[in-house]
């Protein structure tokens, strides 16, 4: 029997470069990789204007600032286990 590897997971942060996001989107894309530096095969930061700040997962739209406001790091960790690794104990985060 061969260990079948998890599927590639891929996150985006798309941020509004004219809103100056890019240290919000950095440091989001920091924790994001921290806590599941095992499941994610790609981070990518995405320029953007018009006031954007959406949180993708695979394409799947996770956190869009324009409908939830300004993710909580907690938050958005949740939401990305939840697609990414949903038996995956956030520590602290989960409470």
């Amino acid at each position: 029997m061969t260990d079948i590897p998890p599927p590639a997971r891929r996150v985006e942060i798309e941020y509004c470069t004219q809103c100056r996001w890019l240290p919000r989107a950095a440091w989001l894309a920091q924790e994001l990789l921290t806590t599941f530096e095992s499941e994610l095969s790609e981070l990518a930061l995405k320029p953007g204007t018009g006031g954007v700040f959406v949180v993708r997962v695979d394409d799947e739209t996770v956190w869009d600032r324009r409908e939830q406001g300004f993710p909580e790091p907690t938050a958005v960790k949740q939401a990305v286990r939840d697609r990414v690794a949903p038996g995956k104990s956030l520590g602290h985060s989960d409470k």
